[in-house]
């Protein structure tokens, strides 16, 4: 196999497969847990939401520094940091899991855009939106089961259990992670950084200089919170109201996120142009999954759970789009950082998705909350038809 599915690439995948096998688990079983040592909406999603705040942070960072360290050398680092992380939530309370969140956020910053801006420096411009959406699709394949071990676990009510279970993932993950080899030759980066126009804190200005970039950035923050709010409050959600299975319904968003990335991914654009219809379609079906999520109660589980479908498709379909779409207009000078800046929006919706839409849902309760997700990516399928088609590259 060549291209994005060559080994080389193939290996880098199953690497963030085992990466984000935990994280699968945790994001179901966190909450459950929080639960049931008392805490409120409020506190669950601020602790959820420490994890993607933090890796926010760290991205723009992440893509200076890996510039001139170089990958696998960072790689082994957050290895290690990773298995530390998830040694204390096996080991600790409410308090150690934030914690334990904020190392997660850090070796995620620096995971992620190591494998994901090796990729798209590595293929095609034809190629990118399809490696970038087989990472993304193997980063949500521990999905696919991690919610039912999450919520198996919590009903066991056994917390060595769930020692063991994190302890046998992280020291799989770190072996195999320590046996990547990068077929690369360290490049020569001290010219290109002395002539980038922004360093890694003034970058942040640049997401309002650039309106490619800020046009992308807002998409992504938005249907993010929606992501986040789904993923940290689907299972207090189904626990309050008792209609529906909360590890089924995020099992079927996982089924369509994979189905989705593999089977669409040669469909995703990757040209450099801005296709409002294609991003209007695939928003419209978030916002329609988001207020029949909000009704679940009323409209009863099949309906609901086919609400998980369209959640999935939108997930699968939004990110790689967007980042495909960034890699070709942004600005070669500066170029990573700045998508480095693109998928940090993506972390912070998914962090404003708990740590916002919990005290809102603790305000006005769940119905209401996911009522509000709904109005919000509606905004974004605004800002999409408003803005120009005829996008050309930049050089």
């Amino acid at each position: 196999m060549k291209g994005a599915m060559s080994w080389t690439f193939l290996r880098l995948y199953i690497l963030t497969l085992m990466f984000f096998s935990a994280n699968a688990i945790l994001n179901v079983f966190i909450p459950l847990r929080g639960h049931d040592l008392g805490a409120t909406n409020t506190q669950i999603g601020i602790v959820m939401g420490a994890y993607m705040i933090t890796a926010m942070f760290f991205r723009p960072w992440a893509g200076q520094i890996i510039a001139r360290v170089g990958p696998i050398k960072i790689l082994r680092i957050i290895l290690l940091i990773n298995t530390t992380a998830l040694i204390l939530y096996g080991f600790t309370g409410l308090e150690g899991y934030f914690l334990a969140r904020v190392m997660q956020g850090v070796c995620t910053a620096f995971f992620s855009m190591s494998l994901q801006l090796g990729i798209i420096d590595a293929l095609p411009e034809k190629h990118r939106s399809e490696g970038v959406s087989l990472y993304s699709l193997f980063s949500t394949i521990p999905n696919l089961i991690g919610p039912l071990i999450a919520v198996g676990i919590w009903h066991a009510d056994n917390m060595t259990l769930f020692a063991v279970v994190i302890i046998v993932i992280v020291i799989c993950t770190t072996i195999f992670g320590y046996r990547i080899t990068f077929n690369e030759q360290e490049p020569n980066t001290t010219e290109k950084i002395e002539k980038l126009p922004f360093n890694a804190v003034t970058v942040y200005v640049q997401f309002f200089k650039n309106k490619e970039l800020l046009n992308s950035g807002l998409i992504m923050i938005i249907v993010s919170i929606v992501f986040g709010a789904v993923s940290t409050f689907m299972p207090l959600y189904t626990l309050k109201f008792e209609f529906a299975h909360a590890g089924i319904f995020l099992t079927l968003q996982a089924i369509a996120v994979v189905a989705a990335r593999f089977y669409l991914r040669k469909y995703i654009p990757s040209d450099g142009l801005w296709h409002p219809k294609y991003m209007v379609s695939v928003l419209s079906l978030l916002v329609i999954a988001s207020f029949v999520i909000a009704l679940g109660p009323q409209v009863g589980v099949s309906v609901f759970y086919a609400s998980a479908v369209l959640v999935g498709i939108t997930q699968a379909m939004v990110y790689p789009s967007l980042t495909s779409y960034l890699s070709i207009v942004l600005p070669k000078v500066g170029r990573n950082m700045l998508l480095g800046l693109f998928i940090a929006c993506a972390d912070l919706g998914i962090s404003l998705g708990s740590a916002v839409m919990g005290p809102i849902s603790d305000l006005v309760g769940f119905k209401w909350m996911y009522f509000i997700c709904g109005v919000l990516v509606f905004c974004t399928m605004v800002i999409s038809m408003l803005k120009r088609s005829n996008i050309v590259a930049k050089s």
